[in-house]
Parts: C-alpha cells; sequence; structure tokens
C-alpha cells in the first residue's frame, strides 16, 4: 500500500535507527507525501529536532535507549508536541506507563505489517492537514468495502430515502421552528481506515452544545468509578517501603505521586456519553429517542462514507485514543449506521469502554452479509429506547 501525493507539504518523519538498511526499506514502502529523515540514535534525534526543521513524526526503534532519549526529548516543551511512535520487540507494552505516557502514541513490532503502519500514517497525515487547513490535501488509499455489501448499501439508502424524503422535511420544519440554529448538525468522524468524513444528523442540541463538553466530564457514563485520594498521599509501593514519595510530580504547583497520577488517567473514559443530556432540546429528546437524527446518515451511506451495518464512526478525539494494534482493529470494518455494539449494549448504563472496543474488534472480524442481516432485524427492536442517552 502507497500513499498519494497530491501536491501537498511533506509528512517528515524522523526515524531513529542504527540499522541504515530499515531505514531505506522504511523509504521504499511509504514514498511521497511522506519524507524520511534517519538518525543513528536518540542524541542525533534530539540534536536534530533542536537545530533542523520540524518534524510531524518520530519513529523509534526501542532498542536504542528509549529511556534515556525521552527523559532527553521531554526536557525541552517545544519538542513534546511531536507524537512518537515506538518500533519494539515487547510483547506487551504499556504506553500510559513512565516514560511513554503522554508522548508515545503508538507501538509497532519491529516486523511492522506494512499495511497496517501505512493506515496508522494515513490518518496522522489527515490529521495535520486538517489542524493545518481545515481540509484533507493528502488522498490515502482506503480499505476497500466488499462490493455486495456496497451494492445492498446504495440500493437500501436509495430506495428509503426516496420513501422517507416528506418525513425528512416535516421533521426539519419541525426543528427550526424548535429552536434557533441549523437543521442538521456535521462532525468530522473516523471510520474505516481511519478515514475522515463529515457525518451528518439531524441536530437535536442547542447552538454551542459542543463548548460545554469539557465541563460535563463527571456526567460521562463510560468514566470510571474512582476512590478520591488527598493528591499528597502516598502509593502503595511508598508505603509498604516506608519513604518518602520516589516519584513526585509537579502539576499545578502541587506535588502528586507519578504512579497515582497514571492510574487516574487509565480511569479517564476513553467514549463520551451522558445520560439526561442538559444541551439536547425537547424535540432532540425525541428525535434521539426514536432515532430519527440518525437518518441524514442515509446520505453518508448513499456516499460510500458508511454502511448499513458497522461500527460506529468516532469523533476524532476519541479514535486517537483508539490507535494501538489491539484497539485499531475495529476500524478494518465499515463505519456504520447501527452495529453490533448498538443492538447487545446499547442504553445500557453499565457498559465499559473495554466492552464496546471488543464489539467492535469482534465486528471486524466476523462481519458478513448473514451478520449484517441479523443485526439490521435486532436494530428494529432496540430502536425505541427505554433510557435518554
Amino acid at each position: 500500500m502507497k500513499a498519494v501525493s497530491d501536491n501537498t507539504q511533506p509528512f517528515r518523519v524522523l526515524y531513529v535507527d542504527n540499522d541504515d538498511r530499515r531505514v531505506k526499506s522504511f523509504q521504499r514502502a511509504f514514498p511521497s507525501p511522506i519524507e524520511v529523515i534517519g538518525v543513528a540514535d536518540g542524541w542525533s534525534a534530539i540534536s536534530y529536532l533542536d537545530d533542523s526543521e520540524a518534524v510531524d513524526l518520530i519513529l523509534y526503534n526501542d532498542d536504542l535507549n528509549t529511556r534515556g532519549f525521552m527523559n532527553a526529548y521531554k526536557a525541552k516543551q517545544s519538542r513534546t508536541k511531536i507524537p512518537i511512535i515506538l518500533l519494539t520487540d515487547q510483547e506487551r507494552i504499556d504506553l500510559t506507563a513512565a516514560p511513554y505516557h503522554g508522548f508515545v502514541i503508538d507501538a509497532f513490532p519491529q516486523n511492522y505489517s506494512e499495511a497496517a503502519l501505512q493506515i496508522r500514517l494515513n490518518y496522522l497525515i489527515q490529521k495535520r492537514d486538517y489542524q493545518r487547513n481545515g481540509r484533507v490535501l493528502h488522498k490515502p488509499v482506503s480499505v476497500r468495502m466488499p462490493v455486495g455489501k456496497r451494492i445492498f448499501d446504495i440500493l437500501l439508502s436509495f430506495t428509503i430515502l426516496t420513501l422517507i424524503s416528506p418525513i425528512l422535511l416535516i421533521v426539519a420544519v419541525l426543528i427550526k421552528l424548535d429552536s434557533k440554529g441549523p437543521v442538521f448538525y456535521s462532525s468530522k468522524r473516523v471510520g474505516m481506515g481511519f478515514r475522515i468524513f463529515d457525518m451528518y444528523k439531524f441536530r437535536t442540541m442547542s447552538t454551542g452544545a459542543d463548548k460545554l463538553l469539557a465541563g460535563m466530564a463527571s456526567q460521562n457514563m463510560y468514566n470510571k468509578v474512582a476512590e478520591e485520594k488527598p493528591a499528597d498521599e502516598l502509593c502503595e509501593e511508598c508505603k509498604l517501603a516506608n519513604t518518602p514519595c520516589q516519584r513526585p510530580l509537579y502539576l499545578d504547583q502541587k506535588q502528586i505521586c507519578e504512579l497515582q497520577y497514571q492510574r487516574e488517567q487509565k480511569a479517564k473514559a476513553m467514549f463520551s456519553k451522558f445520560k439526561e443530556d442538559p444541551r439536547v432540546t425537547k424535540l432532540g429528546k425525541v428525535l434521539r429517542n426514536t432515532s430519527i437524527d440518525e437518518l441524514p446518515q442515509l446520505f453518508n451511506i448513499l456516499k460510500g462514507d458508511m454502511s448499513f451495518v458497522g461500527n460506529r464512526p468516532l469523533p476524532v478525539y476519541e479514535a486517537e485514543k483508539l490507535t494501538n494494534i489491539g484497539y485499531a482493529r475495529r476500524f478494518a470494518a465499515p463505519a456504520g449506521l447501527t452495529g453490533l455494539w448498538q443492538v447487545t449494549k446499547r442504553g445500557k448504563a453499565k457498559v465499559s469502554d473495554l466492552e464496546r472496543i471488543q464489539l467492535d474488534v469482534l465486528y471486524a472480524k466476523r462481519y458478513s452479509f448473514r451478520t449484517d442481516l441479523i443485526i439490521l432485524l435486532r436494530t428494529l427492536k432496540a430502536v425505541w429506547q427505554k433510557e435518554n442517552v
């Protein structure tokens, strides 16, 4: 799989490896718009970052004293905005632990799959383009949807849109009468192969609702319940050793234990969903509980952004948290209007983010025309939710 150039700025990768053959192999596998700069070790990488042009990604061989490199890397704030992908032979690596946490976004084996890494690079290039230009300049090679599934989607979506066009018109008028703002709401979503697209819905929230999201974290149904502890309390390791804190961090001029901080970060939810969301309008609650708000996604299906059955397309900020190899498998399946998670867990407050990921990965491994039909039939029964979510 090779990226396709579209007269955009090159995506600059700093490849840190003392084996020049691996660097050249990477260059051959991932040509334009990817530009590769090879350096032999971590200290050469630090020197390059300080003295040369900015890079968009660091690819680092874990055999080359990763801890020493990370300590030097974190010492300068301007460097720490560059994402790092680790090439490692460790079978299990916890990227939420020191020294990786907050800096290393992904880990691939030394004998990585070019197809898997290409999907990851495509996503990072698209994300950079959005941040710089507000649109995608790079046109990645997409993961292909099965032909039979695509034909089924086109025929069924066109038929349904033709039949329900009067309903769509009535709903649009009611939204205009109910509250100020546009009829439709579009948001950037990440679908099959990490491709970013605009997903359409009928607007169900008050205008400017996105700005309230940051202040509503405590209401998130996916948040894990954690016991509150004083910031200066010792962790279990220091208590057992009967010593002062051995791994202090200073955040907002307060000392906290690094181990406790890492546990708190792990407890933060990957997804966002709220019960009795105060941002939703009166009409919006009706549209959500009947799933009428999802009907404009039929246009996404007709365009090929989505399928009738698949894994729900995620907002960019959620997809960014699901990029390691195990979680990323969910993006091997098409983005869907409904899916395995919706018909098995929809509306249940006790569902965890891990359960949701596991269901998405399971669908990506086993989806077929038969399973899609079963999910569609089960969706018809699950449309009327009992909870306001």
